[in-house]
């Protein structure tokens, strides 16, 4: 008699997440952390001074602050012109991940397809496939991981249900314009679909640019569900306040799921919620600016340790690089490098990626994919400026030559970091990649790390 399996097949589709691993590693290399997307530096004072006094008040069981709804209301307004009934068209959520996971099981069904913009989040297409959808990628064009709309066109169809927009964007710190954002509109309703948006980084955009919603594009107001959450504007990714903003049968269809999952979000920081959404214009743009800052400092960083080939982030709180052109070692080999031999956490590309890739221990040369399978030399990899040429030839092997840095941290974080990047790269052997000498903390199994 067969043995009963008593999983679901649809776990078999979800592995550990790359950035959950790397974050066990740094904590057991004692790594400094630009891997994880959340600040190490202390949320502002007065919502946190809220969420105390909301505990001593003891708001402590479950609870639905309609107050928040009529704040998130008023500011998307003001942000975008588009007036939001607070009363019918907002669901408070336990985060954005929440918020985007009901949106996608109140619309996503067996048989629907969602059109995601690869690299991308992995949260989304995990929701999709849970509820029984397909997801269809279309890639984005690097290093300015441009938008091609034959391709994405040619992604949309008669089964096609909603496509996923993430602006500012992680990985790849890419804001989408208002040409690209108004053209992705035009083909949501052409073929009579959904956009679902994530913009948690709405407020952390650079440059002098702002921020812009499809939802207030013509034809979307009614089809767009926008997702977001206090997470990275208020450096609270722990208090899991979010919200979804859509039509009001959809609203209420995702307030059903909500309340079936999580009932309601955490009572107290609902409360904070309230004073945070009615921060001024000045904490804004304070923000912005030491964010900035930050990303500056950042891109020097990787610079003078020689990456060029990089989009200078337009928003979000990431940096998304290849590795340097004489580099021999795939992301993921690099990463365990630099934790293990500088003590600094970054992040494997390959985990936003969903073309072909090579697999861990496997050579990371770039193969003639169209024909004889044979490596290529650099003059076929690279072009004249020393960024990969993204060709048939490469598809499979640029997604092993990504990192992911993170520079939502102090900036004491950031030039130890810097410092230790700079000690460990004078001593790398530049054949191999490798350090010399390791005087590591930790010595780790790393394929059991990065899988």
């Amino acid at each position: 008699m067969a043995e009963r399996t008593l999983l679901a097949r649809r776990t078999t589709a979800f592995a550990p997440s790359p950035i959950q691993q790397l974050s066990l590693l740094a904590q057991r290399c004692n790594a400094i952390n630009l891997a994880e997307g959340f600040p190490d530096f202390p949320a502002p004072p007065e919502i946190k001074e809220a969420a105390i006094a909301a505990i001593r008040s003891d708001f402590n069981q479950y609870r639905h602050v309609q107050g928040v709804c009529e704040k998130v209301a008023e500011a998307f307004e003001m942000s975008h012109g588009v007036r939001v009934d607070a009363a019918t068209q907002i669901t408070i959520c336990c985060g954005q991940s929440e918020a985007m996971a009901a949106t996608v099981f109140a619309v996503v069904e067996e048989g629907d397809e969602v059109v995601l913009l690869d690299p991308v989040y992995e949260t989304y297409q995990s929701c999709i496939i849970l509820a029984g959808g397909t997801p269809r990628y279309v890639s984005l064009n690097p290093p300015h991981w441009s938008l091609d709309f034959e391709n994405l066109e040619s992604a949309f169809g008669s089964k096609t249900k909603a496509i996923i927009i993430n602006s500012p964007h992680n990985p790849t710190g890419k804001a989408f314009s208002t040409s690209e954002l108004a053209k992705i509109a035009t083909l949501c309703c052409k073929y009579d679909c959904l956009a679902i948006t994530d913009e948690v980084y709405e407020h952390i955009i650079f440059d002098g640019r702002e921020h812009v919603s499809i939802a207030s594009f013509p034809g979307m107001q009614q089809r767009t569900i926008v997702t977001s959450s206090l997470s990275k504007t208020f450096s609270v990714t722990g208090w899991r306040i979010g919200w979804a903003v859509a039509p009001a049968t959809i609203s209420a269809a995702i307030g059903n799921i909500h309340v079936k999952m999580t009932d309601s979000a955490p009572a107290p920081f609902q409360e904070a919620a309230l004073v945070a959404l009615q921060s001024t214009t000045n904490f804004f743009t304070q923000l912005k600016q030491e964010y900035e800052e930050r990303r500056d400092y950042v891109c020097e960083m990787l610079l003078q340790a020689g990456f060029s080939n990089f989009l200078k982030p337009e928003g979000s709180f990431f940096v998304f690089a290849e590795l340097p052109k004489a580099c021999p070692l795939n992301d993921v080999d690099y990463v365990a490098e630099l934790i293990q031999g500088a003590g600094v956490a970054v992040v494997p590309g390959r985990g936003f990626f969903h073309q072909a890739a090579d697999t861990v221990g496997q050579s990371t040369q770039f193969k003639d994919q169209s024909n004889t399978g044979e490596e290529l030399s650099a003059e076929e990899v690279y072009d004249s400026n020393g960024a990969t040429k993204f060709g048939e030839l490469c598809i499979q092997n640029y997604t092993t030559r990504y990192i992911r840095v993170a520079f939502c941290k102090d900036m004491a974080t950031l030039r130890a970091a810097k410092t230790a990047i700079q000690k460990h790269l004078a001593l790398v052997d530049p054949d191999t990649g490798h350090k010399q000498h390791y005087s590591s903390q930790c010595s780790l199994d790393r394929p059991h790390f990065f899988t």
